[in-house]
């Protein structure tokens, strides 16, 4: 019901999207991203120390230069992304007993990005990954076994078993990763679909142009016609050219277009200073299905994935806390409803079937009907 928790980003359950195997160590052709975004290049040299010194004393995550190492670059340790999600990893080091945690490190489809330089002598290696907000509740599940602190924003933790301020835990997974034929070790975040890195690439330009109301289904990585049709509408609708398509700040610039008003579509346009968790229901005809969680972020828009021509959309919105709570408003929760009582639940969820939420663990919450007659609108969530 309205005011409960939300799922902690990055942390969601059951996934809507093909199950991710989140870390997959085989040995598959590395790709080299050093000349894209998001890439980290050997900019220092220092004495070697161990590897949780220098994941300590390593600059912001946001800097070029990540972890310092007197070895040549062969010896890095390399994250690559081949999943249809822009993602952010956070990696931990196992040394002697502690145990640090750091992060954000984006990847873009089809990237790698070094997260380690030098020689690996860790205890272990542990990692926790996942999609950036414009997806909604990310969609990559974790099955860690170790519990783990994380920040928002980029961070060091150095104690990261014990969480303080604005901290909180999130499972992350040991990883093995696998050395390649120049000396590297990398890692792989992959999907059940298995892509290669040009199918990766291309499955999350589909999956962007479909939230921003594009008909660029299935998500699958295939080339043809139809996927081409919808960049180049979005691409005039956005005044964005042609060759945008090929610079190493494509996702980046998609992205941003993505986050902005629509005039086709469902747009949820976030005006408070809080975070939002939203979910839409559409009415085919036959069957309402609901579908949730969306986080929208202050000052960003979103676009819910609605396809077809649904008879009717229903939205509901909230404000939540850092602690993903309901933020209230003179004593009651922020949020943005109706009269249409539909079943959701705490964590994602997409269901078909409504009636008796109670009865079978699901919430019921009241959603409003939005008014798509004029083939888009843009719903704007403001204080009162």
């Amino acid at each position: 019901m309205a005011g409960h928790s939300r799922p902690k980003d990055g942390v969601a359950s059951a996934s809507l999207r093909p199950a991710i195997h989140a870390f997959v160590d085989r040995a598959k052709r590395d790709v080299d991203a050093r000349g894209k975004p998001g890439h980290d290049e050997l900019r220092t040299t220092r004495p070697r120390r161990s590897d949780l010194t220098r994941f300590l004393m390593a600059l912001p995550a946001a800097a070029i230069s990540l972890f310092v190492s007197s070895l040549p670059a062969f010896a890095d340790l390399k994250l690559c992304n081949r999943m249809s999600y822009v993602v952010e990893a956070a990696i931990g080091i196992d040394d002697k007993s502690a145990t640090a945690t750091r992060g954000w490190f984006r990847i873009d489809p089809a990237a790698c990005r070094v997260v380690l330089q030098g020689a690996l002598t860790a205890d272990r290696i542990l990692l926790n990954a996942r999609a950036l907000g414009v997806y909604g509740a990310s969609p990559i599940p974790q099955n860690g076994g170790d519990t783990l602190c994380i920040a928002p924003e980029n961070f060091v933790i150095a104690a990261a078993r014990q969480c303080r301020g604005n901290q909180t835990p999130a499972p992350f997974t040991q990883i093995t990763p696998t050395r390649t034929d120049d000396g590297n070790l990398v890692a792989y975040l992959a999907e059940d679909s298995e892509y290669d890195d040009e199918q990766a690439r291309l499955a999350a330009i589909q999956r962007l142009l479909v939230i921003a109301g594009y008909d660029a289904a299935p998500i699958d990585g295939v080339d043809g016609p139809k996927t081409q049709g919808a960049l180049s509408a979005f691409l005039k609708s956005r005044g964005l050219a042609a060759e945008i398509v090929q610079s190493q700040n494509f996702f980046t610039t998609m992205i941003e277009a993505v986050q902005k008003p629509s005039s086709s579509g469902l747009t949820w346009c976030n005006d408070t200073p809080h975070k939002i968790m939203a979910a839409v229901a559409t009415d085919d005809g036959k069957a309402v299905t609901s579908r949730g969680w969306y986080r929208i972020d202050p000052g960003k828009c979103l676009h819910p994935d609605v396809t077809g021509q649904p008879k009717q959309v229903y939205s509901f919105a909230e404000a939540v806390d850092g602690e993903n709570r309901a933020v209230k408003y003179r004593d009651k929760p922020l949020n943005w409803g109706g009269p249409k009582e539909l079943c959701t639940r705490e964590s994602k969820f997409e269901v078909s079937e409504q009636g008796d939420c109670g009865t079978r663990g699901l919430a019921p919450i009241g959603f409003a009907p939005v008014d798509m007659s004029s083939g888009g609108k843009t719903l704007r969530f403001a204080m009162p």
